[in-house]
């Protein structure tokens, strides 16, 4: 890996460099993804055929594209047991700690009549993609129906594209059974979003769509956001571990390259106070490349987007942090929890050597489904609260009222809104 040390020009470099992963920056593919959505919107469920046909070299009808019971008992025929088991641990964790995020409705009422409170009311119904080409992830299927569930959700409908033989992967179904999806269809791309958002004869439209997707998937949420609400938009994976001296440049090494291993636009940086760490941690990384089973990706990986810079002070290393504000963060210091509390952004954060990534991507409990791109400074992990809405409740007495009746008159009446206005006054007349 490259090493480089960290001042400004570094610092502005790097920062531009990782901007051009954005999905905000692939304008050129916007227009074949508005086509997919225009077709889908016209022509509905031919659309959805046609271009399943056409991107999954698969032949779905209206009679075929919704995943049967026999379909998810044939799929759990095919799992092994141990991995099904391993599947309802993990959903006892994930299940757990997003049961800690749920909101209730609160009501304050006063002696007065005064009644102020706010209603909390789940989705009805929730879109969830789940991808099908180059992996299939079944740990992102828990992550995303989980908190739709815990929340209340009504109904949970999930689209993932079929492979050549128009089946699902049997990993998926599995997973999506257990975690508890209502429906599943046999449709990805845009056309699947396009099919969440606007609904068909087959796949009704839903109030939000959730889950990660390639480039075409990004964009189609980007572009039916306002016809239904959306997580976010997702980019390519990042990892930033922050690391002194005492950090084990093998761990360091291991965890780099689990999220370079994803695609030729992850990311993957140590920022480290030790030169010599920094040595160590290139030498471990050129040799696990040399026997990972994706190591063609994961050096592209890295000869794109993976760095390893040397600052001068930790509070160097924290400002840089806070910068770039990465999807995964993983602090391996003498005191991860002292540096812990001056990280402001991050999607989500691992404390000490033996909290690595791929611990909150499968079994911790945490949801997976993290900001990226920096957008960890004002965008949050996945939760409960992306399956809910709030409406604020205001009921008042004619005494309470008439203690306020004039000022809020007079506040009308400096907006010029009359009607305002009298709309109190007639009330007191």
């Amino acid at each position: 890996m490259r090493i480089q040390r960290l001042d400004q020009n570094t610092k502005e470099n790097l920062l531009e460099d990782l901007l051009k992963r954005s999905p905000n920056n692939y304008g050129q593919y916007e227009e074949g993804v508005a086509e997919i959505l225009a077709r889908v919107k016209e022509e509905g469920d031919q659309a959805i055929f046609d271009f399943t046909r056409r991107f999954d070299h698969a032949e779905i009808s209206e009679e075929t594209i919704r995943v049967t019971k026999e379909e998810i008992e044939e799929a759990y025929g095919q799992v092994s047991p141990s991995l099904v088991e391993i599947i309802r641990k993990a959903l006892v964790n994930i299940r757990s700690y997003h049961e800690k995020q749920r909101r209730t409705s609160w009501f304050d009422s006063k002696p007065d009549g005064t009644i102020l409170g706010q209603k909390v009311t789940p989705l009805q119904r929730v879109g969830v993609y789940v991808p099908g080409g180059k992996a299939v992830y079944p740990s992102s299927v828990l992550m995303n129906i989980v908190p739709a569930k815990v929340a209340g959700v009504d109904e949970i409908i999930m689209v993932t594209p079929p492979g050549k033989d128009g089946k699902v992967n049997p990993n998926t179904l599995v997973a999506a059974c257990e975690a508890g999806a209502d429906v599943i269809y046999k449709v990805g791309g845009a056309q699947a979003i396009g099919a969440l958002a606007y609904g068909t004869k087959s796949i009704p439209k839903v109030d939000k769509i959730v889950g990660p997707g390639n480039i075409y998937v990004a964009l189609s949420k980007k572009a039916v956001y306002g016809h239904v609400s959306i997580d976010a938009i997702a980019g390519p994976s990042e990892i930033l571990v922050v690391a002194d001296e005492t950090a084990n440049p093998r761990y360091v090494a291991a965890d780099l390259l689990s999220q370079a291993e994803h695609d030729e636009l992850a990311s993957a940086i140590l920022v480290t106070t030790s030169e010599e760490l920094a040595q160590k941690v290139s030498a471990e990384v050129d040799e696990f490349v040399k026997v990972l089973s994706r190591g063609e990706i994961i050096q592209k990986s890295l000869d794109n987007y993976g760095y390893i810079l040397v600052a001068d002070t930790m509070e160097d290393v924290i400002d840089i942090a806070n910068e770039i504000a990465s999807e995964h963060l993983e602090i391996m210091t003498r005191d991860p929890y002292q540096v812990m509390t001056k990280i402001r952004n991050a999607g989500a954060i691992f404390i000490g050597e033996y909290a690595s990534e791929p611990l909150g991507d499968y079994f911790a409990g945490p949801n997976h489904v993290l900001p990226t791109n920096g957008t960890a400074k004002f965008f949050s992990p996945l939760s409960v609260d992306d399956f809910i809405k709030k409406s604020s409740i205001i009921g008042y007495s004619r005494e309470a009222l008439e203690q306020i009746h004039t000022d809020i008159e007079a506040f009308a009446e400096a907006e010029q809104l009359t009607a305002h206005a009298n709309s109190i006054k007639v009330r007191f007349e």
